[in-house]
């Protein structure tokens, strides 16, 4: 399954992320005193969560050869009274009639990352 390993050193809140064959950064931004170098943690998840619908959308229209040209999601993490949310929007490009809409809304709905998201996920920490 999926791997990644986090490093952060001298720069202030800058982590070197690897991931697969894939390298990246993360930092926070200047108001919360990192230097922006790359996505906050949470436009992290909110990327995943939206790369995960997209990829999952486009897949279930190939196999049903529906005329999706284009998915755009749009994601907003929200903390209101302590309890944290996520609004996702969809933006579904193409000649769909509205039953291919509403389903690839539902579709949505039960992408992996959605629903490891909205089940909760067990962490176990340990010191190597």
């Amino acid at each position: 399954m999926a791997r990644a390993e986090a490093a952060i050193g001298a720069a202030r809140y800058a982590v070197s992320i690897r991931t697969g064959n894939h390298q990246l950064v993360a930092d926070e931004p200047q108001k919360l005193g990192g230097a922006d170098a790359g996505p906050a943690p949470y436009d992290l998840l909110l990327a995943s969560l939206g790369a995960c619908t997209a990829i999952t959308l486009k897949m279930y229209a190939e196999r049903k050869q529906w005329p999706l040209n284009q998915a755009k999601v749009a994601l907003h993490y929200l903390v209101e009274n302590g309890t944290g949310r996520i609004e996702r929007v969809l933006t579904l490009d193409g000649p769909l009639d509205d039953d291919q809409r509403a389903r690839l809304a539902d579709i949505a709905e039960r992408t992996p990352v959605t629903l490891t998201l909205k089940s909760g996920l067990a962490i176990s920490t340990s010191l190597s």
